[in-house]
């Protein structure tokens, strides 16, 4: 089923959310659902929070990245083909490399991008749709996405590494999208 995804200014995107337990009702169809919101908002990652569900859980899939790349790029990133996965009560162990920037984009705050610092790799340890538990390292766009999506589960949005002014700049944008002032063409959820 898909699901609306819940727009900028609303109080889940900024809450720090909870771990999931092994009896959790629905799980598998949780994550299904989230798999069918996220390729049908042409995404690459979705966490919990924007379906307004506070719990520590993503998706994501960084191969259709590389799978829509042009030839010359793509040699670009050290994670070629990609990896597609499901993160649970994901926890940062270590974060590695150099920041580099890269121009990213967010469901719940669209028709906005920025280019953002971020390192180039990131060790997690997670849980995956099984609930099996796994520390491993990621790095290049894969990192990236898995690092957005991290921040979703701790209540951080892709805006917050902004300079103040650049902030203050998009606050009008910004108001457009947490009043429903903007045309996507997948559903959305608006504050009250």
């Amino acid at each position: 089923m898909i699901l609306p995804i819940v727009a900028y200014g609303s109080p889940v995107l900024r809450k720090v959310c909870d771990e999931i337990t092994s009896g959790y009702p629905e799980l598998n169809s949780l994550i299904a659902d989230m798999w069918e919101t996220m390729y049908n908002s042409n995404g690459v990652g979705l966490a919990a929070p924007q379906i307004n569900v506070p719990i520590r859980l993503f998706v994501m899939d960084s191969e259709q990245i590389f799978e829509n790349q042009e030839e010359d790029e793509k040699d670009d990133y050290p994670d070629a083909p990609g990896f597609k996965g499901v993160f649970i009560n994901a926890h940062i162990v270590a974060l590695n490399g150099r920041e580099w920037a890269y121009n990213e984009g967010c469901l719940s705050i669209p028709k906005i991008r920025e280019d953002i610092m971020r390192n180039e790799e990131v060790t997690l340890e997670f849980e995956d749709e099984n609930l099996n538990t796994h520390t491993k390292t990621f790095n290049g766009i894969t990192a990236r996405v898995i690092l957005h999506e991290y921040d979703h589960i701790e209540g951080k949005l892709f805006i917050d590494y902004l300079k103040p002014l650049k902030r203050k700049l998009m606050k009008r944008k910004l108001d457009d999208i947490s009043k429903g002032k903007i045309k996507v063409d997948y559903r959305m959820v608006f504050p009250k």
